[in-house]
């Protein structure tokens, strides 16, 4: 048989016999896919485009950089004058140290000594040498004599008794208190605290608000047994912490009981003459002090330590005899060619006489 009829009776199968339709086909599609879709028909033909994802640079980084490249060039850098949001980072060792600077500041500014008055040491040289005769009532029946004859710790709690009850007190009246409660046996924080409060009331009348100093010197009397082994607190803000005891009490207490004299006893009178001397001012001004705390924080910016304990009995003695609170006795004075106030309130007049009425 001729080859030729043998390979037109062969048959092959459809699969194996390759199409040129489909394949055709299938280059139409692709082509149309392509046009549709355009940016993928440039990447495929552009194979040298690359995507960048990696980190954009720190401002601290390109900062760097750009100082560097003008480095190199021979340029100098211009200083930045915005600066930028970098430099308002939060800087926890720059912060600490900041503060402790305006801490220490405001410390040293508030021990700042204030000029001296004119003339202040000759002022206290002739009040002294007017109180050498001791007789005023503080000489001899102030808190300093409360139990000036009993042991140590016995005496101090009896300083911090009498010292409570002196408040808008005189001091005749406050000694004659302390008397009756030594009479009593009720200097001694046990006895007075298994003493009813009536009876404490009744025995330091007429001491002024007696009826709460004795509340309140019971209390005194039980931290001084739970917290002190009876005796008393040994600190000012131990002693500011009982109630009924003020600053004034309070740095009292500590230069007679416990001889540390930490601030200066201002009361009515050393609060009146410093005044009257013109030795205290409120702060930034040249008006008198409203309060004793007023006056005590301003002559401890000026008076030498070693005259602070004494300054108290010292003015309080001339209070009581000559600088009285009404009409002194500036003809009795012998400081009044330097006193501001001289002559000026002694001259008070007199109560007004009831109004009688007619017959």
């Amino acid at each position: 048989m001729p080859l030729a009829l043998l390979l037109s009776r062969i048959r092959l199968p459809p699969a194996a016999m390759p199409s040129t339709r489909s394949a055709s086909s299938a280059r139409l599609v692709r082509a149309s896919r392509a046009d549709a879709n355009p940016v993928v028909r440039e990447v495929k033909r552009e194979s040298s485009v690359s995507f960048d994802i990696s980190k954009p640079e720190s401002p601290s980084v390109k900062r760097k950089r750009v100082k560097r490249e003008l480095e190199e060039n021979g340029e100098h850098p211009v200083k930045q004058v915005v600066p930028d949001i970098e430099d308002f980072r939060y800087d926890k060792t720059k912060a600490l140290t900041s503060s402790i600077k305006v801490e220490k500041k405001a410390r040293v500014s508030a021990v700042i000594k204030v000029g001296a008055p004119e003339n202040w040491e000759a002022v206290l040289r002739g009040i002294k040498n007017m109180r050498l005769s001791g007789q005023a009532p503080v000489d001899t029946k102030g808190c300093e004599k409360a139990g000036s004859l009993l042991p140590p710790k016995e005496r101090r709690f009896a300083v911090l008794i009498s010292t409570m009850m002196s408040s808008q007190t005189k001091d005749e009246v406050t000694h004659a208190a302390v008397e009756r409660l030594s009479e009593n046996g009720l200097l001694d924080p046990d006895a007075i605290v298994r003493t009813d409060e009536a009876m404490l009331a009744n025995l330091i009348k007429p001491v002024g608000f007696y009826q709460r100093k004795a509340q309140f010197i019971k209390e005194a009397s039980k931290i001084c047994l739970e917290r002190f082994g009876g005796d008393i607190p040994d600190s000012l803000n131990e002693l500011l912490a009982l109630r009924g005891v003020g600053p004034k009490m309070a740095h009292l207490v500590m230069s007679i009981a416990w001889k540390n004299t930490q601030g200066i006893c201002v009361d009515t009178h050393v609060h009146r003459i410093s005044n009257r001397l013109g030795w205290v001012f409120r702060e930034g001004t040249k008006q008198k002090t409203t309060t004793p705390e007023q006056t005590r924080m301003y002559l401890e910016k000026w008076l030498p330590k070693d005259e602070w304990e004494p300054i108290n009995p010292l003015l309080v003695g001339f209070g009581q005899t000559i600088c009285t609170p009404l009409r002194p006795k500036c003809d009795m004075c012998g400081i009044t060619n330097l006193c501001p106030s001289a002559f000026k309130e002694s001259s008070s007049p007199n109560p007004k006489q009831k109004k009688t009425r007619p017959p």
